[in-house]
């Protein structure tokens, strides 16, 4: 296991399976300034790193996230806009890395913290789980692309529903309006998550990639724009070592060892 060194959060990596932890546990993790810096930097971390496979986020303590600190909402170095600008950047960030994402989430998840997951590609809730959009109630408004991702995950009125009440909302809850992949026990909520983790590290990191791109921009193209992107990116696919590698593994009836070439 490889250890990286940050204050608020943690960050390891091993046999290709990435795990960044929110690591304010006596104010259920919220962000402040250092912890959004470092949780930027990691992100960075993993992006650039061929042998990690899949990022796994979670929280400690029994939390996930409770979304931004308030007394500390914007550094006396910037101004509001600029602050918010550079917290969007890291959502945005968040959304384009080309690996596969996991929130693995215990506890409360609100405001920028509810985002931070429904922000990730899969996400998977132990039964004592909490969802919000607790920005109106702070005299807020949703951000970290929860104006972006609620309408697409469950609809505009359901959406518009969270973020004008930001009521907590159970792990069923979140799981059956399409908010989750998955609820599980809390004590299997750990292996749920190793298992989907190891799965996806073996597959080809190319055409999970272009899976990953081709469905995130899926909504702003046409159906002919869509084909095309996929025409692409099959393309794409055709020239690579994984292929022939999952030809060859199907034929000789053998388990395939993908590389990402």
């Amino acid at each position: 296991m490889v250890d990286y060194q940050f204050e608020t959060i943690t960050y390891s990596v091993q046999d290709g399976v990435a795990e960044l932890c929110l690591n304010r546990p006596e104010i259920k993790n919220a962000f402040n300034s250092k912890m959004w810096f470092e949780f930027s930097n990691a992100l960075d971390v993993f992006s650039s790193s061929s042998d990690q496979r899949v990022l796994v986020i979670t929280g400690a303590g029994g939390a996930f996230c409770s979304g931004a600190e308030l007394n500390e909402m914007v550094p006396a170095s910037y101004t509001p806009l600029s602050w918010m600008r550079g917290i969007s950047d890291i959502a945005l960030k968040l959304h384009q890395i080309r690996k596969p994402t996991i929130a693995k989430v215990r506890g409360i998840a609100a405001g920028a913290g509810a985002n931070l997951a429904f922000g990730c590609d899969l996400v998977y809730a132990s039964d004592s789980a909490k969802f919000s959009e607790i920005f109106v109630k702070r005299g807020l408004s949703v951000d970290f692309g929860g104006s972006w991702l609620l309408p697409r995950m469950v609809g505009l009125h359901r959406a518009k529903e969270l973020a004008f009440f930001g009521d907590i909302v159970s792990a069923g809850k979140a799981e059956q309006t399409g908010l989750l992949n998955r609820v599980v026990a809390d004590e299997e909520l750990d292996t749920v998550v190793a298992e989907a983790a190891e799965s996806l590290k073996h597959l080809p990191p190319t055409a999970l990639s272009l899976n990953k791109a081709l469905l995130n921009d899926s909504l702003s193209r046409s159906m002919a724009e869509a084909l095309e992107a996929e025409a692409q990116a099959q393309a794409a696919n055709m020239s690579t070592k994984d292929l022939k590698e999952a030809i060859s593994a199907f034929l000789e009836k053998r388990t395939p060892k993908f590389t990402g070439e």
